[in-house]
C-alpha cells in the first residue's frame, strides 16, 4: 500500500510512524485508518524491529481528533462499523509483540487521545494537551476512549474528562499516570528511542509474553493470573531464560537470541 497520510521510517529497528495531515491538525480520516490498520498487520511480523514511535507531523498537533466532515449523515449501522473497526485497529497497536510508544507533540484530542491509549507508553512533549471532546459534539468516544482513560486514571477524573470534554496538561496527565514522561519540546522522539534502545537489552520473547499477560488483565475472557502463570512456565524453557540465569550467575550481560 501506498501512505498518503502517514510517513514511515524505519532506523536501528525502530519503526517511526509520523501522522501526516498538518493542515488537518493531523486528524485521523478513513483513509489514515486504513493506512494505520494495515501497516500495523504489516509490522506484525517484522521479526527484526525492536519497537515503533508514533508521532503527529509539525509542531502544533499529534493527532486533533478524527475529521469530523466525514461523520455527517451517517446512519446508526454505519456509525457503529465506523467505531468497531477503529477499535480493532487500535487492539492490534495495543497487542504488537513490541513496544509501542505515543510522542505526543501538541493536541491528544477525541480519536489522537484513544491512539494514545492504545500505545503501551506515551512520552508528553511539554506542550501537549490530551482530551476526550466528544461531548462538545453530541457524541462520546468510539474508539476505545471511555474504557482506556479509566485504566490509567481512574473513574472519577475519567468521568470528569468524559463528561466535561476539558483537556489536561502535560504536566497533570504525567501526575494522573496517562503520560510516563514529559520531554522538552522537539526531545520527545529522542527520549522515546533510549526506552526502545533499554527494552531492546531484554528478552524479546519476554517482552512479548510481558505485553501479552499485562493485556489480559483488562481482557475479561481472560483470567490474567493464569495467563503470568502459564506464560512463565513457556518461557523458563526457552535458552533466553536460560541464558539469562547462566548470565546472572556468571555476573556478564546476557546474550538473548529470541529463542
Amino acid at each position: 500500500m501506498e501512505y498518503k497520510h502517514i510517513l514511515t521510517e524505519t532506523d536501528n529497528g525502530i519503526l517511526q510512524i509520523t501522522i501526516n495531515r498538518p493542515y488537518a491538525l493531523n486528524a485521523l480520516n478513513n483513509e489514515m485508518m486504513l493506512e494505520l490498520d494495515f501497516v500495523f498487520t504489516r509490522i506484525n511480523s517484522q521479526k527484526e524491529l525492536i519497537g515503533v514511535i508514533i508521532t503527529g507531523a509539525g509542531e502544533k498537533s499529534f493527532v486533533a481528533g478524527a475529521d469530523i466532515s466525514e461523520f455527517v449523515g451517517l446512519t446508526e449501522k454505519e456509525g457503529k462499523a465506523l467505531s468497531e473497526f477503529g477499535q480493532n485497529v487500535f487492539f492490534k497497536i495495543e497487542n504488537m509483540p513490541v513496544p509501542v510508544i505515543a510522542v505526543i507533540n501538541g493536541f491528544a484530542l477525541g480519536g489522537g487521545c484513544e491512539l494514545a491509549m492504545a500505545c503501551h507508553m506515551r512520552i508528553a512533549e511539554e506542550h501537549a494537551r490530551f482530551g476526550q471532546p466528544e461531548v462538545n459534539l453530541g457524541l462520546i468516544p468510539g474508539y476505545g476512549g471511555t474504557q482506556r482513560l479509566l485504566q490509567y486514571i481512574g473513574k472519577g477524573k475519567a468521568i470528569e474528562m468524559l463528561l466535561t470534554g476539558d483537556a489536561i496538561l502535560a504536566e497533570e496527565a504525567k501526575l494522573l499516570g496517562l503520560a510516563n514522561h514529559i520531554a522538552p519540546k522537539g526531545d520527545g522522539i529522542a527520549l522515546a528511542k533510549n526506552i526502545l534502545q533499554k527494552t531492546a537489552s531484554k528478552g524479546p520473547v519476554a517482552i512479548q509474553k510481558c505485553i501479552e499477560a499485562v493485556n489480559a488483565y483488562y481482557d475479561h475472557s481472560k483470567d490474567g493470573f493464569r495467563e503470568e502463570f502459564q506464560k512463565f512456565g513457556e518461557l523458563i524453557k526457552t535458552e533466553d531464560s536460560q541464558e539469562g540465569a547462566k548470565a546472572f550467575l556468571e555476573k556478564r550481560k546476557p546474550v538473548f537470541k529470541g529463542k
